[in-house]
């Protein structure tokens, strides 16, 4: 039984919270390290490019890839995607050529994940990477994505190492990680790109790109670790929801260090860092040169929506 003194302390406390619906950031009471507007980028060594941890998890970091959005990463290059968030097979193949990859979104659609394997089923291999964010780092969510054949995958609201695990222990098989030989489409449909000499089993871990997504303030403060984790390839802040669960405006030098101390983490952890939007509000994104992965962008070739 709980004792008078402890009972009348618990009671203070509920006592104490706002009965109303006053909006309090996410943990807004841990703000060590940031918030400061003074946070400063690390400073990239020659020696340790970005995604050095990256190349050297491949097992041929030089061969010739068929995922050409990871071999711009891999070359110090930007990529952008376009985003297909429903069924519409005439538009993924009429977009997906012109972009460097393509963003399948299922944490905020109703598509399946039948719908998704059959629009890359229509028109494979026409040159954007196919990258599904999944709703969850289930091992079932993550095994599905590949056997339909995707070349990546990205997964929402990571917030520690262990949800970056999860993120990455599916999307690639042994001795590296855990994928399964399963069935699925992948395979033969990715057949004609291999290079000579390689086959879809032996080359598809190099041509894998895991991007974990950044979007709370606990995330912040766990970004080394979340970066350091094995089979991760890319830390990307989802800017919207960072802003709305730390509570701080894009354009503020608060919210701008909590870029930077992904950034940092990031680049500490040689993996590639990225912003899910290209400005920061209505202000140019001050670490936009070094922000590799976007959400949405200018076409490879110059092509516009009709």
């Amino acid at each position: 039984m709980i004792g008078a003194s402890r009972f009348i302390a618990t009671l203070g406390l509920l006592l104490a919270l706002p009965l109303t619906g006053t909006a309090v950031a996410q943990e807004r009471i841990d703000i060590s390290g940031w918030g400061t507007g003074n946070v400063q980028p690390v400073p990239v060594d020659p020696g340790r490019p970005w995604g050095w941890a990256v190349r050297d998890f491949m097992t041929d970091p030089d061969r010739e890839l068929y995922n050409k959005a990871k071999a711009k990463l891999l070359r110090g290059e930007q990529i952008y995607s376009h985003s297909i968030s429903s069924f519409d097979i005439e538009r993924y193949c009429r977009e997906a050529p012109h972009f460097d990859y393509t963003w399948f979104e299922m944490q905020h659609s109703v598509m399946t994940y039948a719908e998704v394997a059959a629009m890359f089923a229509a028109c494979p291999n026409v040159g954007a990477a196919p990258i599904l964010r999944l709703p969850d780092a289930l091992e079932g969510s993550v095994q599905k994505a590949m056997d339909m054949g995707m070349l990546g995958i990205v997964v929402p609201t990571v917030e520690d190492a262990i949800m970056a695990r999860e993120s990455a222990r599916y999307a690639r098989f042994p001795p590296i990680a855990r994928r399964s030989a399963g069935g699925g489409q992948g395979a033969g449909l990715w057949a004609p790109a291999v290079p000579a000499g390689s086959t879809f089993f032996n080359s598809v871990n190099d041509n894998m790109l895991v991007i974990v997504m950044i979007e709370t303030v606990e995330a912040v403060n766990n970004a080394l670790e979340i970066a350091t984790v094995p089979g991760v390839d890319v830390v990307l802040i989802g800017n919207a929801d960072l802003a709305n669960f730390s509570g701080l405006a894009q354009d503020t030098p608060e919210y701008r260090d909590l870029q930077i101390k992904v950034r940092n983490a990031a680049y500490r952890a040689g993996k590639f860092y990225g912003n899910a939007q290209v400005t920061n509000g209505t202000q140019p994104n001050p670490l936009q040169m070094e922000s590799r992965v976007h959400l949405m962008g200018p076409s490879i070739d110059g092509w516009t929506y009709p």
